[in-house]
């Protein structure tokens, strides 16, 4: 039986967030799109020291106007890391991404961690202390099994905890994510009360990887800031949007970023689809998805569970970008003049030079 009488108060306050009424919003509108600015970091630059690659996660402090990017290097090329970076952005474009720092995110013994001891993809800056929350997949290799996890920062990087993920979260031989399809992605809700996160692709109980023809279902779990599960649901996956060549089956699509649609709103969160396949190139569409009425799968199969509901907001294809890579992470960047919001996105080159690491900002209404 699920014990959730003492999570009824952080619920409570949610919801009331929630309900507040929004000026002039209409719940029925889909936000018009438009591209502020795009521009591509030189592969392989160097910054103190450090290899600039690999960002799977990008998140905006408004205390400080920059931005933190983190980067997925598993301490192969440098100790696991990230960095600060600040962009001009205004009602006519967007300037060069500017480095200001980069720290190494440390273990609970104060030290770096150690070459594929760890696999970072999302950060999120906790608006109620600065820290940082970072996502890690964990590993599925054979015999050799890690569980995904939810760690705590501080700014300089020192080790500030760990939240609890869900037992069918963690890896076992025949149940848990994937390989490299684990906890890609996560965002606060409900002004900092709610921590939110999305395995990349369906557990192994939970059915096939998407395909051409079929899509597939990952899950969604709300916990309160300080752990406590509250509730987790079925989220629906688009298909592999092209055939992979010259060898069919190679494509894949998952979720690779959440953030929060509104800062007080518990139960509306954006959902980043990352679609690739081999030949074919990237396919990346920003979802909005509403928890409301999904049922909660927390302590069960997916079964006839209902899922989340969900519309797009963006097609990267309709707002005349140069090129579409890897990208994996987004962020609300600040407000433009005219009252639109700005999202910006980053991809993940993957350390090959065949890639690029692409900034987009884009202007949503």
């Amino acid at each position: 039986m699920r014990r959730r009488s003492r999570h009824v108060l952080i619920a409570g306050c949610a919801l009331a967030l929630a309900a507040a009424p929004v000026a002039g919003a209409d719940p029925a509108a889909v936000p018009s799109v438009r591209l502020l600015g795009e521009q591509v970091i030189a592969s392989g630059q160097d910054f103190d020291g450090t290899t600039v690659g690999g960002l799977s996660g990008i998140d905006y402090s408004a205390r400080t106007g920059e931005f933190v990017l983190i980067s997925d290097d598993r301490s192969n090329k440098n100790p696991a890391r990230y960095y600060t970076a600040r962009i001009e952005v205004g009602e006519r474009g967007v300037g060069p991404m500017t480095f200001t720092g980069t720290w190494p995110l440390l273990t609970s013994a104060g030290a770096p961690y150690l070459p594929t001891s760890v696999d970072p993809e999302e950060i999120r800056v906790d608006p109620w202390t600065g820290d940082y929350y970072w996502t890690q997949e964990g590993e599925r290799d054979g015999a050799a099994l890690a569980d995904p996890s939810v760690r705590i920062a501080h700014p300089a990087g020192s080790y500030a905890g760990e939240l609890p993920i869900p037992e069918n979260e963690r890896m076992r031989p025949d149940s848990g994510p994937r390989q490299n399809q684990g906890l890609e992605a996560a965002t606060f809700l409900a002004a900092g009360t709610l921590f939110v996160t999305a395995t990349e692709g369906p557990l192994l109980p939970d059915g096939p990887a998407a395909t051409t023809t079929s899509g597939a279902v990952a899950r969604i779990t709300v916990q309160a800031r300080s752990g406590p599960l509250l509730a987790q649901y079925a989220y629906p996956m688009e298909p592999v949007f092209a055939e992979s060549r010259p060898e069919p089956g190679r494509g894949e699509n998952g979720i690779a970023s959440l953030l929060a649609a509104d800062p007080l709103d518990p139960t509306k969160v954006l959902v980043l689809e990352r679609s690739f396949s081999q030949g074919a190139g990237n396919k990346i569409r920003v979802y909005e998805a509403d928890l409301s009425a999904a049922t909660d799968i927390l302590d069960a199969p997916i079964g006839a569970a209902r899922p989340v509901a969900k519309r797009l907001l963006v097609d990267l294809d309709d707002v005349g970008l140069s090129t579409i890579d890897n990208v994996e992470g987004m962020t609300w960047g600040p407000r433009l003049p005219s009252g639109e919001r700005t999202l910006v996105l980053v991809s993940d080159d993957n350390f090959d030079s065949r890639q690029v690491t692409q900034v987009i900002t884009l202007a949503v209404a």
